[in-house]
Order: structure tokens, then C-alpha cells, then sequence
């Protein structure tokens, strides 16, 4: 039963890191409205563009933690079930 779970878990994973790191499809469907729709990945591209670069790099190391944080939550999470 375990092993049937981590090619889910592997798909899961891959969509999260897709979905965090989206930055064109964001600004197509939902704008780049400060304090509505802004995204940490468009604020990201938005500071850079400005180039306030230790802005756009603190917010990076955010999305990072954050990813990690999540991508290590499951794969601990999931080892414990074996």
C-alpha cells in the first residue's frame, strides 16, 4: 500500500513546485493587483524589474522555505505510514 502512494506523492510535488514558481499564467488570469491578486512570484518579477533586487531575493528565500517546508512536511508525513 505504501509503495502505491509515492507515485501520487511524487505527482503532488511536482504540481506544487509547478504552481509556486508560475508566474505567466498568474498575470493572465488573475492581474497583478497590489493587495488583491498580487502573487509572490509576480512580486517577485515586479520588484526585480524595478530593481529593488533585495526585495525580489527576500521574497525568493520566502517561496523557498516555504517549498521546502512543504515538499519535506509530505515526505515525512508519508515515510511515517510504511
Amino acid at each position: 500500500l505504501a509503495m502505491s502512494r509515492r507515485p501520487l506523492t511524487t505527482a503532488v510535488l511536482a504540481g506544487f513546485g509547478r504552481t509556486i514558481s508560475e508566474v505567466g499564467a498568474v498575470l493572465i488570469v488573475g492581474g497583478n493587483i497590489a493587495f488583491h491578486t498580487r502573487t509572490m512570484t509576480t512580486a517577485i518579477a515586479l520588484e526585480t524589474s524595478r530593481g529593488n533586487f533585495e526585495l525580489a531575493l527576500s521574497l525568493g528565500l520566502v517561496l523557498i522555505g516555504i517549498s521546502v517546508t512543504v515538499s519535506t512536511t509530505v515526505l515525512v508525513l508519508g515515510e511515517g505510514r510504511q
